[in-house]
């Protein structure tokens, strides 16, 4: 696929100026520039969706850069009939697939659903154990559902992730995914009742280490006392 370059093109148009329709035509159009625009509009959904599949943020990454030149590259046969962030995430999947196929650790998301997310390690509830003050934040009830999600077999921590954290339709899901509707919501419930599971027995480990008395608030309040007694 060639282009002709824009050269001293203006700067990318706003999110909201143009539909992604409308940009695809300019890109292809040779203004190559627009393409920025695409690119920071989906990048979240795309990261998402990458990392749903990779669990990992640096190789989500990798996966990002590898999805967005094959859509560049075939960018003409961006067709219109779905959404342009259905087609970016369907290619960001298979992009994370065959980086999967390529380290050996996977041949498709099925060959991960032997994963048993009740199968929770000594290190994974560990990890989860944290200072009262973080564990009553909300950075902190985030990271206790990121590794619930995480430990989700790949099938349902993609369907999660597309469905339930990006807000797709049902039918967004199942075309980026290339399943039935019928599969995503099945397993979109599959997903839910596992991780209030997992959740819940990551709740059951950390409890007794809530409002937990600290050395440092001890010597506070031991030093506080003295001091209003003493003087």
């Amino acid at each position: 696929m060639e282009y002709d370059v824009v050269v001293n093109a203006p700067p990318p148009a706003g999110p909201t100026e143009a539909s992604d329709e409308e940009i695809v035509a300019r890109v292809l159009g040779g203004d190559v520039a627009r393409f920025e625009v695409l690119m920071r509009r989906h990048n979240r959904r795309v990261f998402r969706a990458a990392r749903a599949i990779v669990r990992s943020d640096d190789e989500a990454e990798d996966v990002m850069q590898d999805a967005y030149v094959s859509a560049f590259t075939h960018l003409a046969d961006f067709g219109g009939r779905a959404k342009l962030s259905t087609w970016l995430v369907r290619i960001a999947v298979h992009a994370a697939l065959a980086r999967l196929r390529k380290t050996k650790r996977v041949t498709s998301l099925d060959d991960l659903d032997d994963l048993d997310p009740r199968a929770i390690s000594e290190d994974a509830l560990t990890s989860s154990m944290r200072s009262p003050e973080d564990a009553a934040s909300d950075v902190e009830m985030r990271g206790v559902l990121e590794r619930a999600v995480d430990g989700l077999p790949a099938t349902f921590r993609a369907v999660f992730v597309l469905r339930a954290v990006e807000e797709m339709s049902v039918d967004e899901t199942a075309a980026a995914l290339e399943i039935p509707e019928a599969t995503v919501r099945t397993r979109l419930h599959r997903a839910r009742g596992m991780l209030r599971e997992d959740i819940a027995r990551r709740l059951d480990v950390t409890a007794p280490h809530a409002f937990d008395f600290h050395l440092s608030r001890c010597d506070r309040v031991v030093a506080a006392v003295l001091a209003r007694i003493l003087a």
